[in-house]
């Protein structure tokens, strides 16, 4: 079963995604991304806590990808962190690590202690900060 989790930190939006994220289940992060689009300019960065995330196919991707244009056609990022190791590698293989923001750990991503820790993406300066957690 899969499931997305709204919470807001500070200005930023995270959508914690639990499960798999497929052809039957995207609707649901379309859902989420629809309702936080509808908020507008002006708002921070959502961040996506991939950490409970147990699968991502091309659906998932296509979802993920349709959620980073209309952000940033608001002038807004979208961040994903945490991310377990079989999706991480289905990113690096098809190089979307290098399109998306990747993060290590929510508390990077949000941007927390004022520094931006991106493993790749176009979302600020690519750095590791280890000890940072959810």
């Amino acid at each position: 079963m899969f499931s997305v989790q709204v919470s807001r930190v500070e200005q930023s939006v995270v959508f914690a995604l639990r499960g798999e994220l497929d052809f039957d289940s995207m609707v649901q992060l379309h859902e989420a991304g629809e309702s936080e689009l509808l908020k507008g300019r002006g708002a921070g960065p959502v961040v996506v806590d991939c950490s409970g995330l147990l699968l991502c196919d091309s659906s998932g991707v296509s979802a993920l990808l349709w959620l980073h244009r209309r952000l940033s056609a608001q002038g807004r990022a979208l961040r994903l962190a945490a991310m377990p190791t079989q999706v991480s590698r289905l990113f690096a293989l098809t190089g979307l690590d290098e399109v998306l923001s990747v993060y290590p750990h929510v508390a990077g991503a949000l941007g927390r202690n004022g520094r931006v820790v991106a493993a790749g993406g176009s979302d600020g300066p690519a750095q590791t900060n280890e000890g940072l957690s959810a």
